[in-house]
């Protein structure tokens, strides 16, 4: 029996609520704004009849479809952020529906300066035909994470609907603040229950990831010598310079956002506060092994000696702090995480793209925690920008995906 998909409707309404994550916030969540999803995401919930659906005090929504099998299943959780990235605009967000795309340019009303074009995403060759849903050009859409908001809500409510659909325990999780990295800080795993997850987060359909980068943080504290200006000579080694120094002997043409792809990793200056007596640099290192963070790491720090050199009287320490680890650590030890999650596309006549993503999920950190999480399509594009994009069609079947693992996982425990 077809499906009676709501994904297109509630995507619609879920993108209006403003929920842009502050980075700068020191908050939990970041901005309280995010708890209006949140609230309204708990109420849908409870009137589909799932009845301990909440919003807590940290602004996470947890909720419980029972099992109807009489066997015992793991309990599966499926997981989406409700915040929005800081990257752009998400106040006064208008979704427009592109019916039946045809390959055109789509230009965007509110500010026809900001046009999406098959040339510049090529996903969209594959949606001809689909419907396309856009912002109108002064915003984000929201569609990170939002479509996977919407989709884990219609999976849900087929399920409810469909009680001949076997499947055991599922537990429902939606976060704040995965945008600006705090996404599972403050989650209890305790009250969730979960033995394993998925996070519905990824681009185009098909997607699944089971393999993050690993993350470190590196400062680089300098300390240079000030004096008066008019009086240095012999004396100043100024900080600012010495800043200046380290970023210019660092690889340019390798080891850099700009200048790698698939599994090479990078050294990434993300902020510079320098003035003549002391300097502090931030950066991001970025490997999909512990053993090529490490190797970057040491190339940071022989670059910093080797500047030193140059001024004898400073000094400077290179602070390394870990962010996130490849989730493929945890994946492998149950692969049936992620091939359930590809037996599922097949199933509903989808090729799955087994793929690492060049950036961390809840689902690395979750992993970690002791939840096994993999991140599978949700149809998003262009994220973070005003060129946003999503087919109404890949959410549906994101949400047919879901309903499919949670049939699997039933099949799978007889």
């Amino acid at each position: 029996m077809p499906f009676q998909h709501t994904v297109l409707e509630r995507f619609l309404r879920y993108v209006q609520v403003d929920t842009q994550a502050d980075p700068n916030s020191k908050t939990f969540p970041s901005t309280e704004k995010q708890k209006d999803l949140g609230r309204l995401l708990a109420q849908e919930l409870q009137d589909m009849g799932i009845v301990d659906a909440h919003l807590d005090e940290h602004g996470y929504v947890y909720a419980t479809i029972p099992a109807n099998v009489g066997h015992k299943v793991p309990v599966i959780c499926f997981c989406s952020h409700m915040d929005t990235s800081p990257d752009a605009s998400g106040s006064g967000v208008k979704p427009l529906v592109h019916h039946h795309y045809n390959g055109q340019d789509i230009v965007l009303p509110d500010d026809p300066s900001v046009v999406i074009r098959m040339s510049d995403h090529p996903n969209l060759a594959h949606k001809i035909g689909q419907d396309i849903v856009t912002a109108s050009g002064t915003t984000l859409l929201g569609a990170d994470n939002k479509a996977g908001v919407a989709a884990i809500m219609d999976a849900t409510l087929q399920l409810i609907r469909h009680p001949e659909i076997p499947h055991g325990t599922i537990k429902i999780l939606f976060t704040p603040d995965e945008e600006v990295g705090r996404g599972v800080d403050k989650v209890d795993l305790k009250k969730l229950g979960a033995d394993y997850a998925y996070t519905i987060d990824s681009e185009d359909r098909g997607c699944m990831e089971d393999e993050t980068f690993s993350a470190d943080a590196a400062t680089v504290e300098i300390e240079g010598i000030s004096a008066h200006p008019g009086l240095a000579k012999g004396k100043m080694e100024n900080a600012i310079k010495i800043a200046t120094d380290i970023l210019a002997a660092l690889p340019k043409d390798h080891l850099t956002p700009e200048t790698t792809s698939g599994r090479e990793g990078f050294i990434h200056p993300g902020a510079l506060q320098a003035g003549v007596e002391t300097a502090k640099i931030q950066f991001i290192i970025r490997d999909f092994t512990r053993e090529g963070l490490a190797s970057h790491a040491q190339v940071l720090k022989d670059t910093v000696d080797g500047v030193l050199k140059n001024y004898p009287h400073s000094k400077a320490q290179v602070v390394i702090s870990e962010q996130y680890r490849n989730m493929k650590e945890v994946l492998n030890t149950c692969p049936q995480v992620a091939d359930y999650a590809e037996k599922a596309m097949r199933r509903i006549g989808i090729e799955p793209k087994r793929s690492a993503v060049r950036g961390g999920t809840d689902g690395s950190r979750l992993s970690f925690m002791g939840l096994p999480c993999p991140n599978v399509f949700a149809g998003e594009h262009a994220f973070h920008s005003r060129m946003e994009w999503v087919s109404v069609q890949d959410m549906e079947k994101s949400a047919e995906t879901i309903v499919e693992i949670a049939k699997i996982w039933a099949e799978e425990s007889r």
